[in-house]
C-alpha cells in the first residue's frame, strides 16, 4: 500500500504559485523598489489602492508587518486601542503591538458600537489611560472567518469617530469576506484611516501583503517599512505575483463552497461544526491534540484554533478533495 498523500487545510497560505503565476514572475519588469520603486511593485500598489478606494497603498512582506506598521504610526507609547477578543493583531503577531509599536491593547469580548463608545470612555485624569485607536479585523480569523457587513462596519467606524479614536482593518483575509458579501472591497474599508490586506491568503501568491491609507501615510509607512527591515531591492518579482492573485478573488466562492460541503459533511458524521462564513471550518472536538493527531495518521492536516479544530478551504483544494478528507474522516478518525 503506497504512501498516502496528505490533504493540507492547515491555512490558505499554503498554496503553491502555479505555472501562470510563476511565469508572470519570471517575466516581470523590475528596479530596485529601495531606489526608484520598482515599476511592476508601483503596479500592484496602484491597483490595491483603487480596489480599497484609498489614496495609495505599500507592499509589505507580510500582514504582520502591516499591521504592525499601522499601529507604530496610529499609537503614541502608552495609547491604548481596542481590538477584538482573539484579534490576530492581539494573540498572532508576538506582541509586536505593544512591544514595537508601544501600545496598550484592550480585547472587546462583544464589537458593537455600544461596547466601542463604553470602552474609549471619555475625560480621564492625566495619570489614565488614553484611547486611541479601534483595530477591527475582517474576516475574524480566531472566530471562524466571520465577516463585518458593510453597514456593521460603518457603524462600528462611527462609533470610533464619535470618541476620536482612528481605525485600523486588518483585512488580511478582506477578499473573502467581499465575495461572501458579494460587495466591492471598498465598501467594507470606507471610513477607515488604514488597512491591510494579504495576497498569500488564498490568492495565492507565495508572499506579500499591502498596507494602505492616505498618501501622507504611506510615505510614512516606507520609512518603518525600511526601519523594520522592509525594504525590497527587484521586488517586481513578488509583485507579479500579486498582480495575478488579484485577478482571482472571485475564485474565492469555489473555496467557501468547499468549506460548507465539508462542514456539513462532518456534520454528518457526528461532528459538532460551526456553520462557516467563509472558508474558515470550526469543529468542537473532546481532546483537541488527540483529534488533530488522528487526522494527521488519516492524511489529513488541519490546526488548533480557539481551542477548536480548524481547517481552511483554499485554491489547492477542490470538491474531490474534500471528498476524500471526509472519506479518510469517516474511515479513520
Amino acid at each position: 500500500m503506497g504512501v498516502v498523500k496528505p490533504i493540507d487545510l492547515r491555512s490558505d497560505t499554503v498554496t503553491q504559485p502555479d505555472d501562470a503565476m510563476r511565469r508572470a514572475m519570471a517575466a516581470a519588469e523590475v528596479g530596485d523598489d529601495v531606489l526608484d520603486h520598482d515599476p511592476t511593485m508601483a503596479a500592484l500598489e496602484e491597483r490595491v489602492a483603487a480596489l480599497l478606494g484609498v489614496e495609495a497603498a505599500l507592499w509589505v512582506p507580510s500582514g504582520s508587518m502591516g499591521n504592525l506598521i499601522a499601529l507604530y504610526l496610529h499609537l503614541s507609547r502608552g495609547d491604548r486601542f481596542l481590538a477584538p477578543l482573539g484579534a490576530h493583531v492581539l494573540d498572532a503577531e508576538l506582541g509586536t503591538a505593544a512591544w514595537l509599536a508601544g501600545g496598550m491593547p484592550h480585547a472587546l469580548v462583544d464589537v458593537t458600537p455600544a461596547a466601542v463608545v463604553a470602552a474609549a470612555g471619555g475625560e480621564s485624569p492625566y495619570y489614565g489611560l488614553r484611547t486611541t485607536l479601534l483595530c477591527l479585523e475582517n474576516t475574524h480569523n480566531a472566530a471562524g472567518g466571520t465577516v463585518t457587513s458593510a453597514s456593521a462596519h460603518g457603524e462600528l467606524v462611527a462609533a470610533a469617530r464619535s470618541r476620536g479614536l482612528a481605525v485600523h482593518l486588518d483585512g488580511a483575509r478582506l477578499w473573502n469576506a467581499a465575495v461572501a458579501l458579494g460587495v466591492p472591497p471598498s465598501s467594507l474599508v470606507s471610513g477607515v484611516d488604514t488597512v491591510q490586506v494579504c495576497l498569500s491568503k488564498g490568492l495565492g501568491a507565495p508572499v506579500g501583503s499591502v498596507v494602505a491609507g492616505s498618501s501622507a501615510f504611506v510615505v510614512e509607512a516606507r520609512r518603518v517599512r525600511k526601519m523594520l527591515g522592509g525594504g525590497v531591492r527587484q521586488g517586481g518579482v513578488l509583485a507579479a505575483a500579486g498582480l495575478v492573485a488579484l485577478d482571482r478573488i472571485s475564485s474565492l466562492a469555489a473555496d467557501h463552497a468547499c468549506a460548507a460541503d465539508l462542514a456539513a459533511g462532518l456534520r454528518s458524521l457526528g461532528w459538532d461544526v460551526e456553520e462557516p462564513a467563509t472558508n474558515i471550518v470550526l469543529a468542537s472536538v473532546p481532546e483537541l491534540d488527540k483529534t488533530l493527531l488522528s487526522l494527521r495518521e488519516a492524511g489529513v492536516l488541519a490546526s488548533p484554533m480557539s481551542g477548536k479544530v480548524r481547517f481552511v478551504t483554499h485554491g489547492d483544494v477542490d470538491s474531490s478533495d474534500i471528498a476524500e478528507v471526509l472519506r479518510r474522516v469517516r474511515e479513520s478518525v
